[in-house]
């Protein structure tokens, strides 16, 4: 007789297969329909989810555990159904359960089977507490040097240590409607530390709030769109902050190259009672008819500000996709600066820690553009010391660490 939540374990270990063994995105697994989640129950999917993200936080110090107690790697299914297992203890989960269901997921592989009693055996001696005394797992060479090189060592090992921890759910409130209760953050963002089923919670249906970030919420707040503005958000989706936009009375425009994440954002505007033109084209080529009073420039980036809520992305992404990024960026914001009228703004931001992609990318823009300035705007609990020398806003994962931290973005705006 399978064991309680064994559904989900499995699934969960399928997860870390695609994603460790297979180098494949989280999102693009979970949105496989023949993935390791299809056919389970939604409680079984979100369990499975948030097992394999927990793994994935915590790769490096489970390998610390088991190590001394193999003499040779296993199969790939073995070992990640063993660190599972020792996920769930550190965080926990109750040792007796994690270690049957680790057994009997080996045990059930034709492959692995033969390893069933070592994974009993090795598990077995795992510590009530197995990860005390060790460091969180460290970010991949490629992205750790430049970070220490930027933010010095100490810097990088707190962000470290954040995103090592499940991260809490942010949501961005209308003024005046029904939320779940949560701890207001000081910049306004609602912050729970519970999440559940999130389309269950107080509010969803009637549109109250949207999930977004708190760093990410910062953006709008910087822009400051006005009632009646002409705003045009480039590359918009998933849209919390076209729904900002839209929210704060603004006549939005939102672009966007991907038709799917374009349908979730007319299905959030939807749900909330608001309106924006949306339109699917490539921003490097669609043209706007006239030039608008506004424009916020979520620019593609290596989302390295994101690893908190995204763990799976250094075991996938090498840097090697950097440059192009990079190039792409330039060429978004020199777009952005063309589609604004004299006298209008821009905001760049990029959801990354990387300087290359937010303070590198102000001084090229600064060079290239006689003429444009840095314009500083007073934001509601933005601390001093997050503002850059050059006037860009730096945003990293252990501020508010004691809160539970928040994304890495840089953003600036920009004066024509």
């Amino acid at each position: 007789m399978a064991s309680e939540g064994l559904a989900a374990r499995m699934a969960a270990v399928g997860l870390l297969g695609a994603v460790l063994g297979e180098g494949r995105l989280m999102a693009q697994v979970l949105a496989d329909p023949q993935g390791p989640l299809a056919g389970l129950p939604p409680g079984d999917r979100a369990r499975a989810q948030r097992l394999a993200l927990a793994v994935l936080r915590h790769v490096e110090p489970a390998d610390q555990v088991l190590a001394p107690h193999l003499r040779k790697s296993p199969p790939r299914l073995v070992r990640d159904a063993m660190r599972l297992a020792v996920v769930e203890i550190a965080l926990g989960g109750a040792a007796h359960g994690a270690v049957n269901a680790a057994v009997e997921i080996v045990r059930r592989g034709k492959r692995t089977a033969p390893f069933a009693g070592l994974v009993n055996a090795v598990l077995r001696k795992v510590p009530a507490d197995p990860f005390a005394g060790l460091p969180p797992q460290r970010m991949p060479r490629w992205l750790r040097q430049p970070l220490v090189h930027a933010y010095g060592r100490d810097g990088v090992t707190a962000m470290e240590a954040v995103q090592a921890m499940t991260p809490p759910l942010d949501l961005t409130l209308r003024a005046g409607a029904e939320a779940p209760e949560g701890a207001v953050l000081p910049t306004g963002t609602l912050r729970l530390e519970e999440k559940g089923q999130v389309s269950a919670l107080p509010g969803y249906a009637a549109g109250g709030w949207w999930v977004q970030d708190a760093a990410a919420a910062l953006a709008v707040g910087l822009l400051a769109p006005q009632a009646g503005e002409r705003v045009l958000d480039l590359c918009a989706a998933p849209g919390g902050k076209t729904l900002q936009l839209a929210a704060a009375g603004a006549a939005v425009t939102a672009v966007d190259l991907s038709e799917p994440r374009m349908a979730r954002l007319r299905e959030n505007l939807s749900r909330c009672g608001l309106a924006a033109d949306l339109i699917t084209a490539d921003a490097l080529e669609w043209q706007p008819d006239q030039a608008f009073d506004a424009v916020l420039l979520d620019a593609p980036c290596s989302a390295t500000g994101t690893i908190r809520r995204h763990p799976d992305l250094p075991f996938v992404k090498d840097g090697s996709e950097l440059p192009a990024l990079v190039e792409l960026q330039a060429r978004l914001l020199d777009r952005a600066l063309g589609m604004v009228r004299p006298g209008g703004r821009v905001v760049f931001c990029t959801c990354s820690l990387l300087p290359d992609e937010g303070e590198g990318q102000l001084a090229a823009a600064l060079a290239r553009h006689p003429g444009l300035r840095v314009e500083r705007v007073a934001l509601p609990g933005v601390d001093e010391a997050w503002w850059t020398a050059e006037g860009g806003l730096r945003l990293r994962p252990d501020l508010w660490a004691d809160r539970g931290g928040m994304d890495g973005f840089f953003m600036v705006r920009l004066g024509l």
